[in-house]
Protein backbone atom coordinates (compact mmCIF):
# COMPACT_ATOMS: atom_id res chain seq x y z
CA UNK A 1 0.00 0.00 0.00
CA UNK A 2 1.43 3.38 -1.05
CA UNK A 3 1.85 6.26 1.35
CA UNK A 4 -0.95 8.26 -0.28
CA UNK A 5 -3.33 5.29 -0.03
CA UNK A 6 -2.40 4.78 3.62
CA UNK A 7 -3.09 8.46 4.27
CA UNK A 8 -6.48 8.29 2.50
CA UNK A 9 -7.36 5.15 4.49
CA UNK A 10 -6.46 6.83 7.80
CA UNK A 11 -8.42 9.96 6.89
CA UNK A 12 -11.44 7.84 5.97
CA UNK A 13 -11.20 5.93 9.26
CA UNK A 14 -10.88 9.18 11.19
CA UNK A 15 -13.90 10.64 9.41
CA UNK A 16 -15.93 7.52 10.17
CA UNK A 17 -15.00 7.75 13.84
CA UNK A 18 -15.95 11.42 13.97
CA UNK A 19 -19.29 10.75 12.26
CA UNK A 20 -19.92 7.83 14.58
CA UNK A 21 -19.17 9.97 17.61
CA UNK A 22 -21.46 12.71 16.36
CA UNK A 23 -24.29 10.27 15.73
CA UNK A 24 -23.79 8.32 18.96
CA UNK A 25 -26.71 8.53 21.33
CA UNK A 26 -25.74 10.50 24.44
CA UNK A 27 -25.97 8.78 27.80
CA UNK A 28 -29.24 9.53 29.54
CA UNK A 29 -28.63 11.03 32.98
CA UNK A 30 -31.10 9.75 35.59
CA UNK A 31 -31.21 11.78 38.80
CA UNK A 32 -32.61 11.02 42.23
CA UNK A 33 -33.16 12.78 45.55
CA UNK A 34 -31.56 11.97 48.90
CA UNK A 35 -33.97 9.41 50.32
CA UNK A 36 -34.43 5.67 49.97
CA UNK A 37 -37.37 5.59 47.59
CA UNK A 38 -35.84 8.06 45.16
CA UNK A 39 -32.53 6.15 45.12
CA UNK A 40 -34.44 2.93 44.33
CA UNK A 41 -36.60 4.45 41.61
CA UNK A 42 -33.54 6.01 40.02
CA UNK A 43 -31.88 2.58 39.92
CA UNK A 44 -35.02 0.90 38.56
CA UNK A 45 -35.30 3.47 35.76
CA UNK A 46 -31.60 3.26 34.89
CA UNK A 47 -31.53 -0.54 34.81
CA UNK A 48 -34.71 -0.61 32.71
CA UNK A 49 -33.08 1.62 30.11
CA UNK A 50 -29.77 -0.27 30.11
CA UNK A 51 -31.60 -3.61 29.70
CA UNK A 52 -32.99 -2.25 26.41
CA UNK A 53 -29.56 -1.23 25.14
CA UNK A 54 -30.01 2.46 25.98
CA UNK A 55 -26.98 4.15 27.53
CA UNK A 56 -28.03 5.47 30.93
CA UNK A 57 -26.29 6.56 34.13
CA UNK A 58 -27.77 7.02 37.59
CA UNK A 59 -26.65 10.16 39.44
CA UNK A 60 -27.95 9.44 42.94
CA UNK A 61 -28.73 11.74 45.85
CA UNK A 62 -28.42 15.06 44.01
CA UNK A 63 -30.40 17.03 46.58
CA UNK A 64 -33.89 18.42 47.00
CA UNK A 65 -36.62 19.33 44.52
CA UNK A 66 -35.19 22.75 43.63
CA UNK A 67 -31.76 21.34 42.74
CA UNK A 68 -33.15 18.44 40.68
CA UNK A 69 -35.62 20.65 38.80
CA UNK A 70 -32.88 23.19 37.98
CA UNK A 71 -30.54 20.41 36.80
CA UNK A 72 -33.35 19.06 34.62
CA UNK A 73 -34.11 22.42 32.99
CA UNK A 74 -30.39 23.07 32.40
CA UNK A 75 -29.94 19.69 30.72
CA UNK A 76 -27.53 18.28 33.33
CA UNK A 77 -29.93 15.40 33.93
CA UNK A 78 -32.65 14.05 31.63
CA UNK A 79 -35.21 12.64 34.04
CA UNK A 80 -35.82 11.78 37.66
CA UNK A 81 -38.64 10.28 39.79
CA UNK A 82 -40.99 12.94 41.16
CA UNK A 83 -44.48 13.23 42.64
CA UNK A 84 -47.49 15.01 41.17
CA UNK A 85 -48.19 17.04 44.32
CA UNK A 86 -44.60 18.27 44.35
CA UNK A 87 -44.75 19.19 40.66
CA UNK A 88 -47.93 21.21 41.16
CA UNK A 89 -46.89 23.08 44.28
CA UNK A 90 -43.10 23.32 44.11
CA UNK A 91 -42.44 23.57 40.38
CA UNK A 92 -45.64 25.11 39.06
CA UNK A 93 -46.42 27.15 42.20
CA UNK A 94 -50.13 26.33 42.03
CA UNK A 95 -51.83 26.23 45.44
CA UNK A 96 -55.31 25.01 44.57
CA UNK A 97 -56.10 21.51 45.94
CA UNK A 98 -57.90 20.82 42.67
CA UNK A 99 -54.70 21.45 40.73
CA UNK A 100 -52.95 18.77 42.75
CA UNK A 101 -55.51 16.22 41.54
CA UNK A 102 -55.13 17.25 37.89
CA UNK A 103 -54.65 14.44 35.33
CA UNK A 104 -51.28 13.92 33.70
CA UNK A 105 -52.39 15.62 30.48
CA UNK A 106 -53.20 18.82 32.38
CA UNK A 107 -49.87 18.66 34.23
CA UNK A 108 -48.04 18.42 30.93
CA UNK A 109 -49.90 21.44 29.55
CA UNK A 110 -48.63 23.44 32.55
CA UNK A 111 -45.12 21.97 32.27
CA UNK A 112 -44.76 22.65 28.54
CA UNK A 113 -43.45 26.25 28.91
CA UNK A 114 -40.68 24.88 31.15
CA UNK A 115 -39.60 22.39 28.51
CA UNK A 116 -40.60 19.48 30.78
CA UNK A 117 -43.16 16.70 30.87
CA UNK A 118 -44.41 14.08 33.34
CA UNK A 119 -44.87 10.50 32.17
CA UNK A 120 -45.04 6.86 33.30
CA UNK A 121 -47.25 6.88 36.43
CA UNK A 122 -45.58 4.22 38.55
CA UNK A 123 -48.66 3.09 40.47
CA UNK A 124 -48.41 4.45 44.02
CA UNK A 125 -49.24 7.57 46.00
CA UNK A 126 -46.59 8.63 48.50
CA UNK A 127 -48.12 11.52 50.37
CA UNK A 128 -46.74 13.39 53.33
CA UNK A 129 -48.21 12.63 56.76
CA UNK A 130 -47.47 13.30 60.43
CA UNK A 131 -46.71 10.47 62.82
CA UNK A 132 -46.35 9.96 66.58
CA UNK A 133 -45.32 7.09 68.81
CA UNK A 134 -48.30 4.73 69.04
CA UNK A 135 -48.21 4.67 72.85
CA UNK A 136 -48.31 8.48 73.07
CA UNK A 137 -51.05 8.81 70.48
CA UNK A 138 -53.19 6.22 72.28
CA UNK A 139 -52.62 7.85 75.69
CA UNK A 140 -53.51 11.33 74.41
CA UNK A 141 -56.35 10.16 72.16
CA UNK A 142 -54.86 11.69 69.03
CA UNK A 143 -55.77 10.09 65.72
CA UNK A 144 -56.09 13.10 63.41
CA UNK A 145 -54.13 16.27 62.71
CA UNK A 146 -57.09 18.31 64.03
CA UNK A 147 -56.81 16.49 67.36
CA UNK A 148 -53.09 17.18 67.35
CA UNK A 149 -53.80 20.90 66.80
CA UNK A 150 -56.32 20.91 69.67
CA UNK A 151 -53.84 19.21 72.00
CA UNK A 152 -51.06 21.63 71.05
CA UNK A 153 -53.43 24.59 71.53
CA UNK A 154 -53.96 23.48 75.14
CA UNK A 155 -50.21 23.25 75.73
CA UNK A 156 -50.27 19.45 75.89
CA UNK A 157 -47.74 17.10 74.29
CA UNK A 158 -46.38 16.39 71.76
CA UNK A 159 -44.15 19.43 72.14
CA UNK A 160 -40.95 18.29 70.38
CA UNK A 161 -41.38 18.01 66.61
CA UNK A 162 -38.53 16.58 64.52
CA UNK A 163 -39.45 17.71 61.01
CA UNK A 164 -37.28 17.30 57.93
CA UNK A 165 -35.55 20.32 56.39
CA UNK A 166 -37.47 20.01 53.13
CA UNK A 167 -40.85 19.66 54.87
CA UNK A 168 -40.10 22.81 56.88
CA UNK A 169 -39.32 24.78 53.74
CA UNK A 170 -41.82 23.46 51.18
CA UNK A 171 -44.90 25.40 50.16
CA UNK A 172 -46.93 22.21 50.69
CA UNK A 173 -45.16 21.41 53.96
CA UNK A 174 -45.13 22.81 57.48
CA UNK A 175 -45.90 26.53 56.86
CA UNK A 176 -49.11 25.82 54.91
CA UNK A 177 -50.08 22.87 57.13
CA UNK A 178 -49.77 25.03 60.25
CA UNK A 179 -52.07 27.67 58.72
CA UNK A 180 -54.59 25.08 57.51
CA UNK A 181 -54.95 23.44 60.92
CA UNK A 182 -54.04 26.35 63.21
CA UNK A 183 -51.17 24.35 64.67
CA UNK A 184 -49.58 26.16 67.61
CA UNK A 185 -46.33 24.23 67.64
CA UNK A 186 -42.75 25.45 67.39
CA UNK A 187 -41.23 23.26 64.65
CA UNK A 188 -37.73 23.46 66.17
CA UNK A 189 -34.56 22.74 64.18
CA UNK A 190 -34.73 20.58 61.06
CA UNK A 191 -33.90 16.87 61.27
CA UNK A 192 -32.73 14.70 58.40
CA UNK A 193 -35.52 12.35 57.33
CA UNK A 194 -33.22 9.35 57.56
CA UNK A 195 -32.70 9.95 61.30
CA UNK A 196 -36.28 10.81 62.22
CA UNK A 197 -37.59 7.33 63.09
CA UNK A 198 -34.60 6.56 65.32
CA UNK A 199 -35.06 9.91 67.09
CA UNK A 200 -38.77 9.17 67.58
CA UNK A 201 -38.09 5.67 68.91
CA UNK A 202 -35.40 7.05 71.23
CA UNK A 203 -37.75 9.64 72.72
CA UNK A 204 -35.73 12.59 71.39
CA UNK A 205 -38.68 13.93 69.38
CA UNK A 206 -42.45 13.35 69.62
CA UNK A 207 -43.73 14.17 66.14
CA UNK A 208 -42.19 13.59 62.70
CA UNK A 209 -43.18 14.02 59.08
CA UNK A 210 -43.29 10.75 57.13
CA UNK A 211 -43.96 9.50 53.65
CA UNK A 212 -46.82 7.04 53.40
CA UNK A 213 -44.60 4.40 51.78
CA UNK A 214 -41.80 4.69 54.36
CA UNK A 215 -40.26 1.31 55.14
CA UNK A 216 -40.28 2.00 58.87
CA UNK A 217 -44.08 2.31 59.02
CA UNK A 218 -44.43 -1.45 58.70
CA UNK A 219 -42.01 -2.20 61.56
CA UNK A 220 -42.11 0.75 63.95
CA UNK A 221 -44.82 1.29 66.60
CA UNK A 222 -45.98 4.62 65.20
CA UNK A 223 -49.38 6.09 64.44
CA UNK A 224 -49.86 8.01 61.20
CA UNK A 225 -52.29 10.85 61.90
CA UNK A 226 -55.23 11.10 59.54
CA UNK A 227 -55.31 14.23 57.38
CA UNK A 228 -58.97 14.91 58.22
CA UNK A 229 -59.10 18.25 56.35
CA UNK A 230 -57.54 16.82 53.19
CA UNK A 231 -54.63 19.24 53.23
CA UNK A 232 -52.00 17.01 51.62
CA UNK A 233 -52.51 16.55 47.87
CA UNK A 234 -51.91 13.24 46.17
CA UNK A 235 -48.28 12.52 45.48
CA UNK A 236 -48.55 10.00 42.69
CA UNK A 237 -45.09 8.86 41.58
CA UNK A 238 -44.22 9.71 37.98
CA UNK A 239 -41.09 10.33 35.95
CA UNK A 240 -40.37 14.01 35.36
CA UNK A 241 -38.26 14.51 32.25
CA UNK A 242 -37.16 16.96 29.64
CA UNK A 243 -39.70 17.29 26.85
CA UNK A 244 -37.27 15.80 24.29
CA UNK A 245 -36.81 12.52 26.20
CA UNK A 246 -38.60 9.49 24.74
CA UNK A 247 -40.61 7.86 27.52
CA UNK A 248 -41.62 4.78 25.51
CA UNK A 249 -38.78 2.53 26.73
CA UNK A 250 -40.03 3.13 30.29
CA UNK A 251 -43.75 2.54 29.76
CA UNK A 252 -43.36 -1.03 31.04
CA UNK A 253 -42.93 0.43 34.53
CA UNK A 254 -46.35 2.12 34.45
CA UNK A 255 -48.56 0.84 37.27
CA UNK A 256 -46.00 -1.78 38.27
CA UNK A 257 -45.35 -0.39 41.75
CA UNK A 258 -48.41 -0.38 44.02
CA UNK A 259 -47.88 1.13 47.48
CA UNK A 260 -47.37 -2.25 49.19
CA UNK A 261 -44.66 -3.21 46.70
CA UNK A 262 -42.89 0.15 47.04
CA UNK A 263 -42.96 -0.16 50.82
CA UNK A 264 -41.47 -3.66 50.54
CA UNK A 265 -38.67 -2.44 48.31
CA UNK A 266 -37.96 0.47 50.65
CA UNK A 267 -37.74 -1.95 53.57
CA UNK A 268 -35.37 -4.25 51.65
CA UNK A 269 -32.95 -1.36 51.14
CA UNK A 270 -33.40 0.61 54.34
CA UNK A 271 -34.05 -2.06 56.97
CA UNK A 272 -32.41 -5.15 55.48
CA UNK A 273 -29.37 -3.25 54.23
CA UNK A 274 -29.45 -4.48 50.65
CA UNK A 275 -27.75 -2.25 48.04
CA UNK A 276 -30.11 -0.08 46.00
CA UNK A 277 -28.87 -1.58 42.72
CA UNK A 278 -29.47 -5.12 44.01
CA UNK A 279 -33.01 -4.36 45.20
CA UNK A 280 -33.84 -2.74 41.86
CA UNK A 281 -32.36 -5.66 39.89
CA UNK A 282 -34.32 -8.26 41.86
CA UNK A 283 -37.54 -6.30 41.44
CA UNK A 284 -37.06 -6.08 37.68
CA UNK A 285 -36.24 -9.79 37.57
CA UNK A 286 -39.17 -10.56 39.91
CA UNK A 287 -36.73 -12.44 42.15
CA UNK A 288 -37.98 -12.46 45.70
CA UNK A 289 -35.10 -14.42 47.26
CA UNK A 290 -33.68 -12.76 50.35
CA UNK A 291 -30.13 -11.49 50.52
CA UNK A 292 -28.13 -11.32 53.72
CA UNK A 293 -27.28 -7.87 55.02
CA UNK A 294 -23.77 -6.93 53.94
CA UNK A 295 -21.12 -6.42 56.59
CA UNK A 296 -18.72 -3.52 56.93
CA UNK A 297 -15.87 -5.13 54.97
CA UNK A 298 -18.19 -6.02 52.08
CA UNK A 299 -19.48 -2.46 51.96
CA UNK A 300 -15.97 -1.03 52.37
CA UNK A 301 -14.46 -3.06 49.52
CA UNK A 302 -17.49 -2.87 47.21
CA UNK A 303 -16.71 -2.50 43.46
CA UNK A 304 -17.48 1.23 43.51
CA UNK A 305 -14.57 1.98 45.87
CA UNK A 306 -11.98 2.67 43.14
CA UNK A 307 -14.35 4.97 41.21
CA UNK A 308 -15.29 6.93 44.33
CA UNK A 309 -11.64 7.28 45.37
CA UNK A 310 -10.68 8.62 41.93
CA UNK A 311 -13.56 11.12 42.03
CA UNK A 312 -12.59 12.18 45.55
CA UNK A 313 -8.93 12.64 44.68
CA UNK A 314 -9.81 14.56 41.53
CA UNK A 315 -11.82 17.05 43.57
CA UNK A 316 -9.11 17.43 46.21
CA UNK A 317 -6.14 17.73 43.83
CA UNK A 318 -7.87 20.03 41.33
CA UNK A 319 -9.12 22.38 44.06
CA UNK A 320 -5.69 22.34 45.73
CA UNK A 321 -3.90 23.19 42.48
CA UNK A 322 -6.33 26.02 41.82
CA UNK A 323 -5.92 27.33 45.38
CA UNK A 324 -2.10 27.27 45.13
CA UNK A 325 -2.24 29.15 41.83
CA UNK A 326 -4.34 31.91 43.42
CA UNK A 327 -3.27 31.91 47.07
CA UNK A 328 0.52 32.02 46.63
CA UNK A 329 0.43 35.20 44.48
CA UNK A 330 -2.02 36.71 47.00
CA UNK A 331 0.37 35.88 49.85
CA UNK A 332 3.27 37.42 47.92
CA UNK A 333 1.22 40.54 47.19
CA UNK A 334 0.27 40.85 50.87
CA UNK A 335 3.97 40.61 51.79
CA UNK A 336 5.14 43.12 49.18
CA UNK A 337 2.27 45.58 49.82
CA UNK A 338 1.65 45.63 53.60
CA UNK A 339 -1.54 47.65 53.13
CA UNK A 340 -3.07 44.64 51.34
CA UNK A 341 -2.22 42.15 54.11
CA UNK A 342 -5.15 42.87 56.44
CA UNK A 343 -7.89 42.98 53.72
CA UNK A 344 -6.57 39.83 52.02
CA UNK A 345 -6.41 37.85 55.28
CA UNK A 346 -9.82 39.13 56.36
CA UNK A 347 -11.44 38.14 53.04
CA UNK A 348 -9.85 34.67 53.08
CA UNK A 349 -10.87 34.19 56.71
CA UNK A 350 -14.45 35.25 55.97
CA UNK A 351 -14.74 32.77 53.12
CA UNK A 352 -13.45 30.02 55.43
CA UNK A 353 -16.36 30.59 57.84
CA UNK A 354 -19.10 30.06 55.24
CA UNK A 355 -21.13 26.86 55.91
CA UNK A 356 -20.33 24.29 53.24
CA UNK A 357 -23.92 23.52 52.20
CA UNK A 358 -24.80 27.22 52.01
CA UNK A 359 -21.71 27.87 49.90
CA UNK A 360 -22.58 24.96 47.59
CA UNK A 361 -26.13 26.27 47.16
CA UNK A 362 -24.80 29.71 46.25
CA UNK A 363 -22.25 28.29 43.82
CA UNK A 364 -24.88 26.12 42.10
CA UNK A 365 -26.88 29.29 41.45
CA UNK A 366 -23.73 31.16 40.42
CA UNK A 367 -22.37 28.63 37.90
CA UNK A 368 -25.81 27.42 36.84
CA UNK A 369 -25.08 23.72 37.24
CA UNK A 370 -24.64 20.93 39.76
CA UNK A 371 -21.80 18.41 40.01
CA UNK A 372 -18.05 18.87 39.76
CA UNK A 373 -17.86 22.63 39.06
CA UNK A 374 -19.58 24.03 42.21
CA UNK A 375 -17.89 21.40 44.40
CA UNK A 376 -14.49 22.31 42.97
CA UNK A 377 -15.06 26.02 43.60
CA UNK A 378 -16.25 25.38 47.17
CA UNK A 379 -13.15 23.35 48.01
CA UNK A 380 -10.97 26.00 46.35
CA UNK A 381 -12.51 28.63 48.65
CA UNK A 382 -11.80 26.54 51.76
CA UNK A 383 -8.18 25.92 50.69
CA UNK A 384 -7.34 29.61 50.22
CA UNK A 385 -6.84 30.76 53.83
CA UNK A 386 -4.11 28.37 55.05
CA UNK A 387 -2.07 28.79 51.86
CA UNK A 388 -2.37 32.60 51.75
CA UNK A 389 -1.61 32.90 55.47
CA UNK A 390 1.41 30.58 55.39
CA UNK A 391 2.83 32.11 52.22
CA UNK A 392 2.68 35.54 53.85
CA UNK A 393 4.07 34.28 57.16
CA UNK A 394 6.93 32.42 55.46
CA UNK A 395 7.98 35.48 53.47
CA UNK A 396 7.72 37.73 56.52
CA UNK A 397 10.12 35.43 58.37
CA UNK A 398 12.86 35.83 55.74
CA UNK A 399 15.59 38.15 57.00
CA UNK A 400 15.34 41.64 55.50
CA UNK A 401 19.15 41.73 55.41
CA UNK A 402 19.26 38.83 52.93
CA UNK A 403 16.82 40.59 50.63
CA UNK A 404 18.74 43.87 50.81
CA UNK A 405 22.04 42.07 50.12
CA UNK A 406 20.58 40.37 47.06
CA UNK A 407 19.31 43.68 45.72
CA UNK A 408 22.68 45.30 46.41
CA UNK A 409 24.34 42.56 44.33
CA UNK A 410 22.17 43.57 41.37
CA UNK A 411 19.36 40.98 41.55
CA UNK A 412 15.92 42.25 40.58
CA UNK A 413 12.95 41.98 42.94
CA UNK A 414 11.65 39.02 40.94
CA UNK A 415 14.99 37.23 41.00
CA UNK A 416 15.30 37.83 44.73
CA UNK A 417 11.83 36.38 45.26
CA UNK A 418 12.54 33.26 43.20
CA UNK A 419 16.12 32.61 44.32
CA UNK A 420 16.04 33.59 48.00
CA UNK A 421 12.68 34.48 49.55
CA UNK A 422 10.45 31.68 48.22
CA UNK A 423 13.01 28.88 48.87
CA UNK A 424 13.43 30.07 52.47
CA UNK A 425 9.67 30.46 52.93
CA UNK A 426 8.91 27.08 51.31
CA UNK A 427 8.69 24.97 54.52
CA UNK A 428 6.08 27.33 55.98
CA UNK A 429 4.24 27.55 52.64
CA UNK A 430 4.19 23.73 52.39
CA UNK A 431 2.67 23.49 55.86
CA UNK A 432 -0.21 25.65 54.63
CA UNK A 433 -0.67 23.49 51.53
CA UNK A 434 -0.68 20.38 53.71
CA UNK A 435 -3.37 21.85 55.99
CA UNK A 436 -5.50 22.76 52.97
CA UNK A 437 -5.09 19.31 51.41
CA UNK A 438 -5.99 17.38 54.56
CA UNK A 439 -8.95 19.65 55.27
CA UNK A 440 -10.25 19.30 51.71
CA UNK A 441 -10.14 15.49 51.88
CA UNK A 442 -12.74 15.69 54.64
CA UNK A 443 -14.72 18.57 53.18
CA UNK A 444 -14.94 16.87 49.78
CA UNK A 445 -17.41 14.36 51.25
CA UNK A 446 -20.02 17.15 51.16
CA UNK A 447 -19.66 17.26 47.36
CA UNK A 448 -21.93 14.22 47.12
CA UNK A 449 -24.86 16.43 48.10
CA UNK A 450 -24.61 18.16 44.70
CA UNK A 451 -23.84 15.13 42.54
CA UNK A 452 -20.06 15.55 42.37
CA UNK A 453 -19.36 11.97 43.49
CA UNK A 454 -16.56 10.91 45.80
CA UNK A 455 -16.60 8.95 49.03
CA UNK A 456 -19.36 11.20 50.34
CA UNK A 457 -21.81 9.28 48.14
CA UNK A 458 -21.71 6.38 50.60
CA UNK A 459 -22.13 8.71 53.56
CA UNK A 460 -25.10 10.50 51.97
CA UNK A 461 -26.72 7.21 50.93
CA UNK A 462 -26.19 5.79 54.43
CA UNK A 463 -27.72 8.90 55.95
CA UNK A 464 -30.74 8.57 53.65
CA UNK A 465 -31.46 5.05 54.91
CA UNK A 466 -30.08 5.50 58.45
CA UNK A 467 -27.45 2.82 57.71
CA UNK A 468 -24.41 3.41 59.93
CA UNK A 469 -22.47 0.61 58.19
CA UNK A 470 -22.80 2.30 54.81
CA UNK A 471 -21.85 5.66 56.34
CA UNK A 472 -18.74 4.06 57.85
CA UNK A 473 -17.89 2.52 54.47
CA UNK A 474 -17.58 6.06 53.17
CA UNK A 475 -16.13 7.74 56.26
CA UNK A 476 -13.31 5.23 56.86
CA UNK A 477 -11.72 5.49 53.39
CA UNK A 478 -12.01 9.30 53.62
CA UNK A 479 -10.24 9.25 56.99
CA UNK A 480 -7.58 6.87 55.67
CA UNK A 481 -7.07 9.10 52.64
CA UNK A 482 -6.61 12.12 54.92
CA UNK A 483 -3.95 10.23 56.90
CA UNK A 484 -2.15 9.18 53.70
CA UNK A 485 -2.17 12.77 52.44
CA UNK A 486 -0.84 13.95 55.82
CA UNK A 487 2.01 11.42 55.72
CA UNK A 488 2.91 12.26 52.11
CA UNK A 489 3.13 15.96 52.92
CA UNK A 490 5.12 15.23 56.09
CA UNK A 491 7.66 13.32 53.97
CA UNK A 492 7.71 16.12 51.41
CA UNK A 493 8.26 18.72 54.14
CA UNK A 494 11.19 16.73 55.54
CA UNK A 495 12.69 16.51 52.07
CA UNK A 496 12.28 20.26 51.54
CA UNK A 497 13.81 21.01 54.95
CA UNK A 498 16.73 18.61 54.28
CA UNK A 499 17.43 20.16 50.87
CA UNK A 500 17.14 23.63 52.33
CA UNK A 501 19.59 22.81 55.12
CA UNK A 502 22.07 21.20 52.69
CA UNK A 503 21.88 24.22 50.38
CA UNK A 504 22.39 26.51 53.36
CA UNK A 505 25.52 24.61 54.45
CA UNK A 506 26.82 24.65 50.90
CA UNK A 507 26.34 28.40 50.66
CA UNK A 508 28.14 28.95 53.99
CA UNK A 509 31.17 26.99 52.81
Amino acid sequence: MTTSRRLRWLLTLLAACLVGSALATPTLQVGSKRFTESYLLGEIVTQTLVAQGIAAEHRPGLGNTAILAAALQQGQIDLYPEYTGTIVRELLKRDSPADAQAPLAQLNTWLQPLGLKAAVPLGFNNSYALAMREADAARLGIATISELAASAGQGKPPTRPGLSHEFLARADGWPALRRAYGLKLDPGPGLDHGLAYAALAGGQVDLIDVYTTDAQLARQPVRVLRDDRGFFPRYDAVLLMRATVDERPLLGLAGRLPEAEMTRLNAAAELDGRPFADVARRFLQSDARATARQGLMERLLAPDLATLLVQHLALVLASLALAIAVAVPLGIAAHRLPRLAAPVMAAAGLLQTLPSLALLAFLIAFVGRIGFAPALLALFVYALLPIVRNTHAGLQAVSAGLTEAALALGLTRGQTLRAIELPLALPTLMAGVKTAAVTNVGTATVAAFVGAGGLGERIVAGLAVNDSTLMLAGALPAAALAIVVQLLFDALERRVAHNGGRNSRGGGA
